[in-house]
Formats: structure tokens, sequence, C-alpha cells
């Protein structure tokens, strides 16, 4: 039996019913979902669907290796048996069927993007790019990256990890079936390395946090504004907190003053925390060793944050995981802790940045009161009732200082557009399972119509807003890890 020279790649034959497939690469490295992904959209067979032959037996679910005692070799030929996904035709003259549109036209019907088949393990990544793939201002911004040049600070991993987000969110915005995250796996898994660990042959479960953390460090490198003095960088805008914190050590009363950048606040959890507010808290507050100059000694230092720039996305980590050295293995904490639809992080912001958010927070307490036949808390802002608007988040600024608003002509207007640090909820990313290295991870997405979608990997559920406040923990069901939340602007 011969074989190429690419380890464990080789081409294939593969009839299916009338049809003959001549040249399918197959991966022997890969989980044989990869390989049935390939052939559903070769076939539109779903992989559930397909029955493989090959000589020595039937291709199982396992490992495209010896698992099934089962060898490969370049040109070998297999014989696939499945049924395609039917299409229901319309009369000529009668109503058209969803079922009948172009792809594209079926994806704006149906109201939300496709889901993800999970290629072995994958669900980490998967519930991750639903959630950021929500973000309509991230897809822009990789939309206008280029396809083949690339910066001469950015390496080459980088570059193609950028490439493939943007080409996988278009390809989820086409479809109604699933799709196959293939090239974005291979390439996340080149660039992080951690990604690609094996046990027993089988690409082992990975935890969504890192995921999303090191995906968003990749794309906040590749996403730059081309002039930064002028503007942001276009992930730092949509997604970083800026913090600012006090240093302090109490034996010898010393004290400085530092700043940091951030892409997710930390919601930690302890036996006093009950509620995501109290989590945050606790998460701007920590101790931390080290040398006092004074004491020429170690010594104990307490570091408080306050937010001191706010971004259009916020991103909240629940603290879930931590080392069990027993055990020897990431354990969960289960404690319930609760989280609002609507956020309100003023109490949580430095002086500075609270004196940027009074107006508009005003303005936007008496436009809301107005609604509910209230009276205006001031009258200057009466005058302003034809020129004041709540928006949502798309071409505000990214901090609390204001930025010239553009209309939809693209001509820049007078008005301009504030934070008022209060943020609706549009994802959730939730864990079921008592490990991080273990369990099911699945996304939860507001969709532009208001309407929620849980994405079970291929599976895309309707939800009712009502339950999703319900994945707080507190048992063995999913229960949130990452939380996404939307700024609420004030046009002036």
């Amino acid at each position: 039996m011969l074989t190429i020279a690419m380890g464990n790649l080789f081409a294939v034959s593969v009839k299916w019913q009338k049809e003959m497939f001549p040249s399918v690469e197959i991966d022997t490295s890969q989980p044989p979902l990869v390989f049935k992904c390939q052939l559903y959209d070769l076939t539109g067979v779903p992989p559930e669907r397909q029955k493989i032959m090959v000589k020595g037996g039937l291709l199982k679910n396992m490992s495209l290796s010896v698992t099934n005692n089962i060898f490969f070799g370049q040109g070998q030929k297999l014989m696939m048996m499945g049924t395609a996904d039917e299409i229901v035709k319309a009369p000529e003259k009668g109503p058209v069927f969803m079922e009948d549109l172009p792809e594209e036209e079926q994806a704006a019907a149906v109201g939300h993007s496709a889901g993800l088949f999970n290629l072995g393990n994958t669900c980490y990544m998967n519930s991750t790019l639903q959630c950021l793939h929500s973000v309509p201002e991230l897809k822009s911004a990789l939309l206008k990256y280029p396809h083949s040049e690339r910066s001469n600070d950015l390496d080459q991993s980088s570059h193609l990890l950028t490439c493939a987000t943007r080409d996988l969110f278009n390809e989820l915005d086409r479809n109604v079936k699933p799709v196959a995250p293939m090239q974005f796996w291979m390439v996340l898994r080149k660039k992080y390395p951690q990604f690609g660990q094996l046990h027993n042959n089988t690409f082992m479960q990975q935890d969504a946090e890192e995921c999303w953390t090191q995906l968003m460090y990749t794309l906040s490198q590749s996403l730059k504004s081309p002039d930064s003095r002028e503007n942001p960088e276009t992930v730092k805008e949509l997604f970083s907190t800026d913090l600012i914190s006090r240093v302090h050590c109490a034996e010898s009363g010393e004290e400085s003053t530092e700043t940091e950048s951030v892409y997710s606040l930390k919601c930690h959890i302890s036996h006093e925390v009950n509620h995501l507010h109290e989590g945050l808290k606790h998460g701007l507050k920590s101790e931390l060793e080290k040398v006092s100059p004074s004491l020429g000694r170690s010594a104990i230092y307490l570091k408080e944050s306050r937010i001191n720039d706010l971004p259009r996305y916020l991103t909240i980590q629940f603290v879930r995981f931590f080392w069990k050295r027993e055990s020897n293995q990431k354990a969960k904490i289960l404690r319930k802790v609760d989280y609002p639809l609507e956020l309100d992080i003023y109490d949580l912001c430095s002086d500075d940045l609270r004196k940027k958010l009074e107006s508009p927070r005003r303005i936007l307490r008496d436009e809301e009161g107005k609604k509910l036949g209230l009276k205006s808390s001031d009258k200057s802002t009466v005058s302003k009732d034809n020129d004041v608007k709540m928006l949502d988040t798309e071409g505000s600024s990214g901090s609390g200082e204001s930025s010239t608003a553009t209309s939809k002509e693209g001509i820049p207007s007078d008005k301009q557009e504030h934070l008022t640090g209060i943020y609706d909820l549009i994802a959730v990313l939730t864990h079921k399972g008592r490990s991080a290295d273990s369990g099911h991870y699945v996304a939860w997405v507001k969709q532009e119509s208001g309407k929620w979608i849980e994405y079970d990997d291929d599976n895309p559920i309707p939800q009712r807003e009502e339950d999703i406040t319900k994945l707080s923990g507190g048992g063995d069901w999913h229960m949130a890890y990452i939380c996404m939340y939307k700024a609420r602007t004030l046009s002036m």
C-alpha cells in the first residue's frame, strides 16, 4: 500500500450512490468527524447519517488511525451510505418556501446564524466563536482586514488566525446548515499548541476562557486602526477596560498608583458572593507580596482598583475554576451567583470617570422617566429633548469621553455619543460539568431581533429571555462562565 510523503495526509476516493469523488483528503491525525464534515460539504449528508465502509470494517467515531484496525493509503477506495438533506421544491406558480431560497436569504429569514459542528471536544471553541460573532463592529473590522498582506509587526500565525476568524464569521452569516470550523481549528492549534493536546488519540477538552483570551489577544494585535494616533485600536476600543489602582502597604505606609488595561473583569466567588456586582467588587481588590524599599524586605500590599475607562462591550469572567492539589486538576465552584440583564457599574468607576458619566446618566433617567409620565429632574435638559437620543453602541466611542457621531450617509454630525455606565446582557457562555477539562460549553446569544438563541454546537435552539438569567449555578446544570454586556450610549 503506497503512502504519500505528508505523514498522516492521504488522498482517497469516495463513492456515494451514483457519484464518485476521486480525490478527497483525509488526515488520520484528526477525529473522524472532521472527515465526515468534508463529506457533508460534498454530498449534503449530515455526519450522523453517514456510514463509511472501508476495507477492514466500518469507520467509527473514535479514531482514523489503528483504533478500528483500519489503515489508510493513497488512492484507497471508500464507500459512503446515507441520505442527503432534502429540499422541498415549490410549484412553479405556488408559494415560495424558505427551503427554496438561496442559503443567504434563508439565513436572513431564520434570523440567526448557523451552528458549528463539534470536531472532537471543540465545544469550548464553538461557544467562544458564537459569542464574539454577535459583535457587529468586530465583524465589520474583520471584513476590512486584508486577505493576503500583513503588517510587518504581525507574525504569520496571527495573520492566518485573523483571516480564519474573518472567513468563518462570513460563513456563519451565509449559512443555515451547520458549519464545520476546520480551517479555523487547524490555524488555532498551530498558533496555540495547547489546544492540540491529545489523550488516547483524542483531542482534549480545553478551557473556553483561555480560548477567548488567546483569540482576543491575537485580534487586538492584528485589528489595529491605520493611524493609531488618531483612532484607537479597534479591539481595544470595543473590549478593553482601563483600570487605575491604588497600591498601599499598611506596614510601611508606602503608596503608589498603577494603570492597566484588561479585556475582562473578574467576578470572584466566595461564600459572601451571591450576586455579580458583589463578585466584581471582590475582583477589584487583591493582596500582593513584593519587596518594600523602605523595609528592605518583602511585605504585603493591598491593591484597590477602579474602572477609569469603559469599553463598548464589557466582558466578565466568573472565576469558577481553581487548582485542587488533592486531585491535581481544576475543580469548579458550583455556587449560585445571580447576574442581571441590565448592569450598572457606576459605583465601580473612578471619580474622574463618574464625573464624565453624570450628565449622560441624568439625561437618560429623564428620558426614561418621560416614558413613564414623570417630570424631568433637571430643567436644563428639557430644551435638549429633540437633540438627545438613546442609542446602542454601534459607532460610539469606547471611552468615557465623547466622540463625533456619523450619520447614515457617512457625514459627520454635530452630535456626540456618550457612555452611561449602563450595560445590557447580549451573550452568556456556560459550562456544564465539574471540571474545566471536561464537561460541555454552550453559547447563549441575543439576536438583533431581541430573541435569544442557545448555540449547542451545531444545534441552535430558541430560548426565552427570562430563562437566560437562570443559568446562574447552584447545581450540575449549565452555569454562566463568561458574560458579555453591550453599553448603552446617548447621542447629544
